[in-house]
């Protein structure tokens, strides 16, 4: 059954209070967002403005959308991902919170791209994504819209490099703050969330034993090194592909082997991209896998992996398990690919656990806030997210975890600005 109106489009409302449940769940583990909301609630700085989202509809983003409406925001939601919405969720929050909910697991992407207009529909003031998607919409289909738009907010190394890329071609026609780039999410999210959630929905997928597995993380960002602490972890054998040479060096520094992807693809049981480009894995590996080899990707588009060159090698094609789709090539080889290509943590799995995600989305509450308070002072381009919002987020966070830190004496603080004293 599917409920569509101006009220959004989700799979089914019945879902809708068992997505609440899990929402209060998620909201338990997010001290930085309980105080926010309290904050937004009172000072109302998002008030009568239209805000309009493209992000994973998870339980997590939900208590985002709490905040954001609390705060004032006129709130229209959409999914980031065609395989990333929780449908109970997105039922909840159409029934139970009324944010128009433009979400359903498995859309079609003639579908995902009618729901990113029904968002756009509402005229947006502010944008926030994940990816760039609603960005690079308004800009290439809807540039009416720019008139009334005064910023936006990124949590995506994907859509922050689409960003920069605009930017520099001078095509950006409004201000972006970064919010993958504050150190509050990549540090964490990025290593720590991707890291477990990527593992996570690798092993839902197969029920793959990683201990003695040659595993590859294809890039050494934030994200691909928390998935090989992780599943280094779990007892695999980790090799690193990387085109830096510093980042390639960390890796081999860290422990890792460091290989090139062609050697790496001959020998790995299983393979996951996480940079952010394309074409990752191609036919040229495909040609090399060995037999039975999981390719899977956490990077936030399906573009890292070449499915296209994969189908067109493909002799006969199979569906073992939910999210697992087996090539079988021409000389008897078999590839398994997971979860289509696209987010596994988050089409496989639910995605990052609500602790660490309590930050990155504080972050996407207070670039709002910030955006709206200096939207005049902003020029056309990507902005990095404020320390001050950076700092007061990791304190939160701290004073909630129950661990306190030291402060530097007047003393201290004269010695680090000053240049006198020596030995």
């Amino acid at each position: 059954m599917t409920t569509v109106g101006s009220a959004g489009d989700v799979k089914d409302l019945a879902l809708a209070d068992e997505g609440k449940k899990r929402i209060d769940w998620a909201f338990q583990e997010m001290p930085v967002l309980q105080r926010l909301l309290h904050t937004f609630e009172r000072e109302k700085p998002l008030a009568g403005v239209r805000l309009s989202g493209c992000l994973h509809i998870t339980t997590e983003t939900a208590n985002l959308a709490r905040v954001l409406t609390a705060g004032g925001a006129e709130l229209v939601l959409t999914a980031s991902n065609p395989l990333s919405t929780q449908d109970d969720v997105a039922a909840a929050l159409v029934k139970h919170y009324g944010v128009p909910t433009y979400a359903i697991k498995g859309e079609s992407n003639q579908l995902y791209y009618q729901h990113l207009n029904a968002a756009l529909d509402h005229r947006p003031q502010l944008t926030m994504d994940d990816g760039a998607d609603l960005v690079s919409e308004i800009h290439m289909n809807r540039p009416q819209l720019l008139e009334e738009i005064v910023g936006g907010t990124e949590e995506t190394t994907t859509g922050v490099i689409r960003l920069r890329a605009m930017a520099e071609d001078g095509a950006l026609k409004f201000p972006v703050v970064a919010v993958n780039d504050a150190m509050t999410k990549h540090l964490f999210d990025n290593r720590y969330g991707t890291g477990q959630s990527t593992l996570d929905g690798i092993i839902r997928a197969t029920n793959l034993l990683l201990a003695g597995k040659t595993f590859t993380v294809a890039g050494y960002g934030w994200c691909s090194r928390g998935i090989a602490s992780r599943a280094q972890g779990l007892g695999a054998n980790v090799i690193v592909t990387e085109v830096d040479p510093l980042r390639a060096l960390e890796a081999v520094m860290d422990g890792y082997r460091v290989l090139p992807m062609l050697e790496a693809a001959a020998q790995s049981d299983l393979i996951v991209s996480a940079t952010g480009d394309k074409h990752v894995l191609d036919k040229a590996h495909f040609e090399v896998m060995k037999d039975g080899c999981m390719i899977a990707n956490s990077g936030h588009f399906n573009v890292e992996i070449n499915i296209p060159a994969l189908e067109a090698m493909a002799v006969d094609r199979r569906q073992p398990r939910p999210f697992v789709e087996e090539f079988e090539l021409s000389d008897g080889r078999s590839v398994r690919l997971l979860a289509e290509g696209r987010l596994v943590n988050l089409a496989a799995a639910e995605g990052h656990p609500a602790a660490v995600m309590d930050m990155s989305f504080a972050n996407q509450a207070l670039c709002a806030r910030y955006m709206l308070q200096h939207s005049e002072q902003l020029e056309n381009r990507v902005y990095t997210v404020p320390q001050e919002i950076d700092q007061e987020i990791a304190r939160i966070k701290l004073e909630a975890m129950g661990i306190g830190i030291d402060t530097l004496t007047p003393e201290q603080e004269v010695y680090l600005s000053s240049w006198q004293e020596g030995t």
